[in-house]
């Protein structure tokens, strides 16, 4: 009986290997080789809910996340401002980035040079938001004088009609586009970011 067996076994293994490979043979528990893919947000019958798409493990974080731990409220905006600085280099690499980010998330309703005169302002439709050069913030302080926490949390958040862009932007896009928009607010000046006024004053 056991030679049987041994025999049988040889004859299965002789058969399942094949130099052509139009022939593969017989595979083994082929999933092994040929894991089967899933298509995002599909359907995988694994899971009692049908769905691909996992949520996180409760207390896990992804890779590279970075906290913002500023509430969406005019005091963690005026702390953001206070306490939030540009963690990258000013380069022209990230300076360039940042005026594309900008041309495409920011320049219809801000505009070109950050005048208010963006295509969706120009339909009417939409009151116009300050001149980053020239207007007023709604939460008070001259729009070119806000610093990189303020514009950090207005984009995370939103303002007024704005809408929070954290969902469209990661965060060192973000920074890029502060770079930008720091040239905007002083065209004559470069793009250094302005002092917070409040920390100045709490210096003194």
């Amino acid at each position: 009986m056991l030679l049987v067996v041994a025999v049988a076994g040889t004859m299965f293994s002789l058969t399942s290997c094949s130099k052509d490979p139009k022939k593969p043979g017989v595979e083994y528990m082929p999933d092994m080789y040929r894991s089967p893919s899933y298509e995002t947000y599909g359907v995988n019958r694994i899971f009692e809910n049908k769905m691909e798409a996992r949520i996180p493990v409760k207390g896990t974080i992804p890779r590279d996340f970075t906290f913002f731990n500023y509430p969406n409220s005019l005091e963690g905006y005026e702390a953001s401002g206070r306490d939030v600085h540009d963690p990258l280099p000013q380069t022209p690499e990230n300076l360039a980035e940042g005026k594309r980010l900008y041309t495409i998330m920011c320049m219809h309703c801000h505009g070109e040079t950050g005048q208010a005169d963006g295509s969706l302002i120009a339909t009417g439709k939409y009151p116009p938001p300050p001149s980053y050069s020239a207007g007023v913030s709604s939460r008070g302080g001259n729009m070119k004088d806000l610093t990189d926490g303020k514009i950090y949390h207005t984009i995370t958040y939103g303002v007024n009609l704005m809408g929070g862009h954290a969902s469209q932007l990661l965060p060192k896009e973000r920074w890029k586009v502060i770079q930008y928009v720091h040239q905007l607010q002083n065209p004559d000046g470069g793009a250094a970011a302005p002092t917070d006024s409040a920390k100045v004053t709490a210096a003194k």
